[in-house]
């Protein structure tokens, strides 16, 4: 019988096609093991990279239900750290996060080389469809995939103050790393 890693890796493949690239985290937490971070070059698309995490849904949450989550981002940049940066939250926060629709994190510096992006919004996953992200049956607790999107730290507050829903009514581009800030 497959394990609980082994089927949310069958998942991810029906997701993309592609063969990542797995970058082990180091755990930082005593009987947790290392997150892995999925990157996928060229995904959806030439010069695009999506990333997922595994590692997050091993630990626990006050705010978790039957259901844990893991990570999910996909940007308009061939540089592999948008993925590797959302395996390190998963790691780092993990048990502390809950990582539901509408949190905001502060990276705290600049997420990767090639955007002034300090902060992620979470929300449902771009690119997927309800039934590709919720519920996925790995044995026990089902995986929920949230998605991640790189935020200015202005639109960080904004969220904060008006909530996701608010911010998704606004024009900007979801995968564009090198947008100006919309508030």
């Amino acid at each position: 019988m497959p394990s609980r890693a082994e089927r949310y890796f069958a998942h991810l493949d029906t997701l993309t096609g592609a063969d990542p690239r797995l970058q082990p985290i180091p755990s930082t937490h005593d009987g947790l093991d290392d997150v892995i971070a999925f990157v996928y070059a060229d995904e959806p698309e030439p010069r695009y990279v999506t990333g997922a995490t595994y590692g997050l849904s091993l630990a626990d949450h006050p705010e978790w239900h039957g259901v844990k989550p893991e990570l999910w981002i996909s940007v308009r940049s061939d540089d592999p750290t948008w993925a590797l940066a959302i395996g390190y939250l998963a790691e780092q926060l993990r048990g502390t996060c809950p990582f539901v629709y509408g949190d905001t994190i502060d990276f705290g510096q600049p997420i990767a080389p090639d955007s002034a992006m300090t902060a992620f919004a979470v929300s449902a996953p771009a690119g997927l469809d309800a039934y590709q992200y919720t519920l996925i049956d790995v044995g026990g607790a089902p995986i929920s995939i949230a998605g991640c999107y790189p935020v200015h730290d202005t639109e960080r507050k904004y969220i904060r103050d008006h909530g996701i829903d608010a911010f998704w009514q606004l024009d900007w581009d979801l995968y564009d790393v090198h947008r100006a800030p919309v508030v």
